[in-house]
């Protein structure tokens, strides 16, 4: 696909743990004209996330836009609880890797 990577368009792109069960990602744009682009280019949808994060279409809790913020709001159930064993990013903050070479035609 062709277009511009989100990671070079978006001014924060992170996620975080939302609880022992959910993690959350958020992206935020410092451009009006920007964030219309991404949110018109309809990437961002519900089956891409499920697709992208490998995980079911069920398990794909918020997927949103937020215009007075600016902002791309997803929310996915987490496959293992916060720190149970074997846990590896405790606090959800290295998983939002997969968006990094989206593209937004």
């Amino acid at each position: 696909m062709q277009g511009d990577r989100l990671v070079d368009l978006a001014h924060v792109l992170r996620s975080k743990n939302s609880g022992p069960f959910e993690i959350t990602f958020d992206v935020l744009f410092d451009d009006d004209a920007v964030y219309e682009r991404v949110k018109g280019s309809q990437a961002l949808h519900t089956a891409r996330m499920a697709e992208l994060f490998r995980v079911p279409v069920e398990d794909v809790i918020v997927c949103m836009f937020f215009d007075p913020a600016r902002a791309f709001k997803l929310t996915l159930r987490r496959n293992w609880a916060q720190g149970s064993i074997g846990e590896r990013d405790t606090f959800g903050a290295q998983q939002y890797a997969p968006l990094l070479e989206l593209r937004i035609p």
